[in-house]
């Protein structure tokens, strides 16, 4: 494009253009006669840090669609696009690699907003021209008013930065590039199992084949997954996918995970998962999941009485496997395994390294059998003032360890568990260049 004939933005900055009134605009050759209409507008995505690049135009020519690359275009404004010649070259368009359709694959499409993570709809987006070519700059994401009864698209309310959004577009096409955004990583699990929640089958898809890229996370979100939708996605997947995945769970959680499977999988899946995740998993699915054996986890740090400060300290710092919170105390056990005292780290981070444990552990720690139900353990936290509670068999023998994450999960209301972050910085990037368009792509 040479030149550019469009109205300035509010602002008196750059050039700006609505699509939804560029669509349907006349192509026009050089001397002025109509060859078709604007069917879509085509921009390369380059990564979160700068904006798309407009190559190009779907048009309409002859009842057949065709590409027109930018290099082919003399000016481009909301009224019309005009061409650098008389003639267009009438091969048919075929989407390549990292290429976005603004019409079919945003507009009127639910995009993630990367600072709410939250799913929205784009009803409008704005095109700028930068000097270095044109660039989508701007969405709408404010539905329109409606006219007898029909949405009005009226242009000029797109406010909100491009780069504020993460398209999901569900094709292969632009994959391998949208990945490289990286922008999934910086999700919190809760946030995207919020998103998985609201979304539906196609963009459920696209958000969990980014998440399967990270075994890790991907185990985190399903944590913090709805059951229902959980289970649901699960039924969806072979065996032996089920079964990796529940084996990087928490194994309470996927206890609870395999225990809504249907019954026919449940031994399947449990067969091709590890040992030693096998025998965690069956052991929590024999109590009642509202008690205090069902909310456990099994996994804790525990040493002897005569440990040095600096060696229960070492333990911790290696036990990358465990729960976080289930880190807050080392449990202090006798020789037949009885529980016989607590250290919480933070007396062991301000005694010194070779103090023994036995010397800073509470010698008679708040403690709780399998079977007790969620209120008396939440009331024992509430009331002594814990972050974790050890369970206890018959002979005080440690089976797991409830924290306070658990009784919060399953105490209070479900809209009361996620917060929106606060708003994230978008680093601005003045765009790139792009050669997609060859020379002597249009015939003169």
């Amino acid at each position: 494009m040479t030149t550019s004939t469009t109205t300035a933005d509010a602002g008196g900055g750059l050039p700006v253009i609505h699509l939804s009134e560029l669509l349907r605009a006349p192509v026009v050759a050089r001397s002025g006669e109509a060859v078709g209409r604007v069917d879509d507008v085509i921009v390369q995505l380059r990564g979160a840090d700068e904006y798309p690049l407009v190559t190009g135009i779907v048009a309409g020519v002859g009842g057949r669609q065709v590409f027109i690359g930018s290099n082919s275009i003399h000016s481009f404004a909301a009224d019309r696009i005009v061409l650098a010649k008389n003639k267009v070259n009438l091969r048919g368009f075929e989407r390549r690699d990292g290429e976005v359709l603004l019409r079919a694959d945003v507009l009127g499409h639910r995009l993630i907003d990367v600072a709410a993570v939250e799913l929205v709809r784009a009803y409008d987006v704005e095109l700028e021209d930068t000097g270095a070519g044109w660039v989508p700059a701007r969405l709408d994401t404010r539905r329109p008013p409606l006219l007898f009864g029909l949405i009005k698209r009226a242009g000029g309310h797109a406010a909100r930065d491009w780069k504020s959004f993460e398209p999901l577009i569900g094709h292969a096409h632009t994959d391998s590039v949208r990945r490289l955004s990286g922008r999934f990583g910086g999700f919190k699990p809760a946030e995207i199992a919020d998103l998985l929640e609201d979304a539906d089958k196609a963009e459920g898809g696209e958000i969990l084949d980014r998440v399967h890229s990270d075994p890790e996370l991907e185990a985190d979100v399903f944590e913090e997954l709805d059951p229902e939708k959980a289970t649901r996605l699960l039924n969806g997947m072979p065996d032996a996918e089920v079964a990796a995945l529940l084996s990087r769970m928490r194994a309470d959680d996927a206890a609870d995970a395999i225990a809504d499977l249907r019954q026919a999988r449940r031994r399947r899946v449990l067969d091709l998962m590890p040992a030693s995740q096998r025998t965690k998993v069956i052991t929590l699915m024999g109590f009642n999941p509202e008690s205090a054996g069902g909310l456990m986890n099994v996994d804790f740090v525990s040493c002897v009485a005569a440990a040095t400060a600096g060696q229960a300290l070492a333990l911790i710092s290696t036990a990358h496997s465990v729960q976080p919170e289930a880190l807050i105390k080392v449990h202090v056990l006798d020789d037949t395994q009885r529980l016989i005292g607590v250290a919480s780290v933070i007396e062991l981070l301000q005694s010194e390294p070779g103090e023994s444990v036995g010397a800073l552990m509470d010698s008679d720690p708040v403690r709780v059998a399998a079977d007790a139900d969620l209120t008396d353990i939440a009331l024992l936290m509430a009331d002594f003032n814990l972050y974790s509670i050890p369970v206890v068999d018959e002979q005080d023998r440690v089976l797991g360890v409830v924290t306070v994450d658990d009784v919060l999960e399953a105490t209070i209301p479900e809209d009361w568990r996620r917060r929106e972050p606060a708003p994230r910085p978008v680093r601005e990037l003045a765009p790139a260049t792009d050669d997609r368009d060859a020379p002597g792509g249009d015939t003169p």
